[in-house]
């Protein structure tokens, strides 16, 4: 990975927390910096600007990467959304550069970054081991990426329930502290698979054929 810079948009700071928790554990000393905006409305209408300015001075050795929510859209007109707003740009996606090189790589969420840590649940209990170890046999729960009624109110529920975050989810906190424990061989989730897969491949350049 000797070389490779990553520029990385995210919807807000808890998902910054997050990534730069994250990456260095792919790649060590990468090169990386993150940049978290006002919500998903705020990078979605902010984006195809920023990825124009990202076209006229894009070295041959930084990819971009693009991270949203799904929350209740759409999951592959979103994808569809994201990969427009950087060919429109002048960039080449992952999804569309088959085998060849590409520049921009889109993520999804599904439904939220904390869909990522129901994933996760060992590394979740390691650091907050009074939460139930029963959760991932719970229907409700037993796949990250289709829980209903929004993922981030049922994992402060839970949190409650064992005794943490009584005034409310601390979000950016939560993210500091799963992000360096949260590992995609164990991870039940499909989009943090998906993500995985991504930032695994970004040296080999490799096509996507991920929805998400």
């Amino acid at each position: 990975m000797t070389g490779i810079h990553l520029e990385v948009m995210v919807e807000e700071p808890s998902a910054e927390a997050f990534f730069r928790a994250l990456i260095p554990r792919f790649w060590g000393d990468i090169s990386f910096q993150v940049y978290p905006f006002q919500g998903k409305n705020d990078l979605l209408k902010n984006l195809p600007l920023r990825l124009r300015g990202y076209s006229k001075w894009l070295p041959s050795n930084c990819r971009i990467l693009v991270v949203v929510d799904r929350d209740q859209d759409d999951c592959v007109a979103l994808k569809d959304e994201l990969d427009e707003a950087a060919l429109r740009a002048g960039l080449v996606t992952k999804t569309t550069a088959g085998t060849g090189p590409f520049q921009v790589i889109n993520r999804i969420a599904v439904e939220e970054l904390e869909s990522w840590y129901f994933g996760d649940w060992e590394a979740v209990r390691f650091a907050y081991p009074k939460v139930p170890s029963s959760i991932p046999q719970k229907a409700r729960y037993r796949d990250p990426d289709a829980i209903e009624g929004g993922t981030w109110e049922a994992l402060e529920r839970i949190f409650q329930r064992a005794g943490y975050f009584i005034g409310g989810l601390r979000k950016v906190e939560l993210a500091r502290t799963l992000g360096p424990l949260i590992y995609g061989e164990r991870n039940r989730s499909g989009s943090f698979q998906a993500l995985c897969e991504a930032l695994n491949s970004v040296s080999r350049g490799s096509s996507d054929s991920s929805p998400i």
